[in-house]
């Protein structure tokens, strides 16, 4: 299944398909077999880099819109 980026209107990066995640040292995280995950945007999750909804409470706002590069 080809990779699929959703990023979320006030959420999180949505990441579905194959995909493999890494640190900035090169370190790759260990995903448990999952095949989708939520990464965070607005800065205040306490499992960064991925989302655990604190969006919502410090209500981050922020709509994307496909666009061309």
């Amino acid at each position: 299944m080809p990779t699929k980026i959703t990023v979320k209107n006030n959420g999180s990066i949505r990441i579905e398909g194959d995909f493999e995640l890494y640190d900035q040292t090169g370190k790759k995280f260990d995903l448990g077999s999952r095949t989708a995950i939520s990464l965070c945007r607005c800065g205040q999750s306490k499992d960064k880099p991925f989302c655990d909804g604190s969006h919502r409470e410090c209500a981050f706002q922020s709509e994307i819109f496909a666009r061309a590069l």
